[in-house]
């Protein structure tokens, strides 16, 4: 059997306006395998962006349990949960989220900066990582001289450097253009495929889906399906 990165168990969540419970997710359980590289999918407000919350640990569930490498995320008090974040998880966001004083290199070099790794270290893997990713030369670049899909690169960079257990990616493409978005897939399936990284996306866009080994589809809070896919 393979080696679990992410195990959720009725997960509920449920916000409040006023009188009225809104339902976000609804018995959601759902197992990730180490390796998978998994798309959800489903309309706006059927609940990918709230699982993508309660995996990282910005949102908590109202009942269900959550483990990421076995541990119960649900039961983390904010500063384990931050920890988590630091070790365990890379975020690729769709504004890319990069810090526009600092070069290519040193948003790459951030969260290991984080971490404690020494100055050396941090500077040969994220030369090394700029290079795996295409951008080999352009390290000294801020992000306002680079292009919606270098920028995106960085991203990924940024978020495979420190080896995470799970990288979480919120709608990856949707800022790209169709071939920048195309090649921006291609790298991640190399990085799935040669490193084994975990990969959950959020997206409508169906170039993902297509790219996805295993697609869930939510539908109001509740998985509708969860097919495996040929690639």
């Amino acid at each position: 059997m393979n080696q679990l990165t992410v195990t959720c168990r009725h997960l509920n969540k449920t916000y409040q306006q006023g009188q009225v419970a809104i339902p976000a997710l609804v018995d959601v359980s759902l197992d990730i395998p180490k390796g998978d590289f998994v798309c959800l999918s489903g309309p706006s407000g059927s609940g990918k962006s709230t699982l993508l919350n309660m995996l990282s640990g910005l949102d908590i569930p109202t009942h269900g349990e959550i483990e990421i490498d076995g541990q119960r995320v649900d039961q983390m008090s904010k500063a384990a949960l931050a920890d988590l974040r630091l070790q365990k998880i890379g975020f690729v966001f769709q504004s890319y989220n990069l810090i526009p004083v600092l070069s290519a290199q040193e948003n790459v070099e951030f969260v290991m900066q984080l971490q404690g790794i020494d100055s050396e270290e941090r500077a040969i893997k994220s030369r090394a990582v700029l290079k795996e990713v295409g951008l080999a030369g352009l390290e000294k670049r801020r992000p306002g001289d680079l292009s919606g899909g270098q920028q995106q690169r960085v991203a990924v960079a940024r978020a495979i450097v420190s080896k995470p257990s799970l990288i979480l990616a919120d709608e990856p493409t949707a800022n790209l253009d169709s071939q920048t978005a195309e090649d921006l897939m291609q790298l991640l399936q190399t990085m799935n495929e040669e490193h084994s990284v975990t990969f959950l996306f959020s997206t409508h866009d169906q170039l993902v889906m297509d790219y996805s080994k295993r697609l869930i589809k939510l539908h109001d809070g509740r998985i509708e399906s969860d097919d495996k896919q040929k690639i």
